[in-house]
């Protein structure tokens, strides 16, 4: 039995299957007015591009699998700022204002400075870093990220001896993210790593994907991807990055602590309460697949995490 306190989501706004039951649809019938139809909208996402980012390489960490198609990325989205629903953030995120963009960086810091978003990011220094997404719902994708290393920003600030933690923020204006208007969450969003996960060089800040710049319903201007995390942990519009002391109390942990825990390491071995993470959907395929501990990065982080239990610490 499952006790609902007043601010739980209903899982049917959590578990939305319509994009998976499309595409079965899709292999169902195949036929040529299906495909016909699929082609046109595909072709509408990529004319609605924003502008291409210039000087951006290759970065490290790569995966060679399939990447999902942009429309997919860019329509199928938790955003909870722009309502609960996943087609929600593609139909109401297009009024928010990204320029001009301002991000303290305060705390336990020696360099604490108000920046624009344009200053945080070093000519010519944009990076493609292609990243699996696997989201605590079952669903995951493979996301052509630009970016460049949070660990940056964070020695640009030089964090003091007291700092042990980041907390991130994101911008708290219910004019422009009617999702604010709903007490879903305590608002504003905020997120945490700890100091090393932080600089660890898998976790970037994003300001685009498919070498153009980052679509409103994926976190303009600013995102954090932490890519052996759920998503939920890549805190979207960010307008805070704060070195703390204490480990910071999460949006989702404040919702629902039985449910969301500060870590959030992707690990297939502990299961929602509500469902099983031992396998997955990779948007765009029929049958799900294995979930990998860590995302598939065990390798790079696990060291992170050695002599802890991950399953107390989930």
């Amino acid at each position: 039995m499952i006790i609902r306190t007043r601010r739980d989501i209903p899982s049917s706004q959590i578990t939305d299957e319509r994009l998976y039951l499309r595409r079965r649809e899709f292999i169902t019938l195949a036929g040529a007015g299906v495909a016909t139809a699929a082609a046109a909208c595909a072709e509408g996402a990529q004319a609605q591009r924003p502008p291409a980012l210039a000087g951006v390489r290759p970065g490290p960490f790569g995966t060679s699998e399939a990447r999902t198609p942009y429309e997919d990325v860019t329509t199928y989205n938790n955003f909870y700022e722009f309502g609960a629903d996943k087609g929600d953030p593609a139909r109401h995120a297009g009024g928010l204002r990204t320029r001009p963009w301002t991000v303290r960086i305060d705390g336990e810091c020696q360099k604490p400075a108000d920046y624009q978003v344009e200053d945080l990011i070093k000519p010519n220094a944009l990076e493609e870093r292609v990243y699996r997404l696997r989201c605590v719902e079952g669903w995951s994708m493979v996301i052509p990220w630009v970016g460049f290393p949070l660990a940056r920003v964070i020695a640009r600030a030089e964090p003091g001896t007291r700092a042990r933690f980041v907390e991130f923020t994101t911008l708290l204006d219910p004019r422009q993210m009617p999702g604010q208007r709903d007490p879903v969450l305590e608002w504003p969003y905020v997120e945490g790593l700890r100091l090393d996960e932080a600089t660890h060089p898998l976790a970037i800040l994003a300001v685009g994907l498919y070498g153009a710049t980052l679509p409103n319903q994926n976190g303009a201007p600013l995102r954090l991807v932490v890519p052996w995390k759920y998503g939920f942990k890549s805190i979207k519009a960010i307008v805070r990055i704060r070195f703390v002391e204490k480990q910071p109390v999460t949006a989702w942990q404040r919702q629902n602590p039985r449910e969301y825990g500060f870590y959030s390491n992707v690990n297939p071995e502990v299961d929602h309460p509500r469902w099983s993470q031992a396998r997955e959907r990779r948007i765009g395929e029929f049958f799900k697949r294995r979930t990998l501990m860590f995302n598939g990065y065990g390798d790079e982080v696990a060291s992170l995490y050695a002599g802890m239990d991950l399953r107390r610490n989930f």
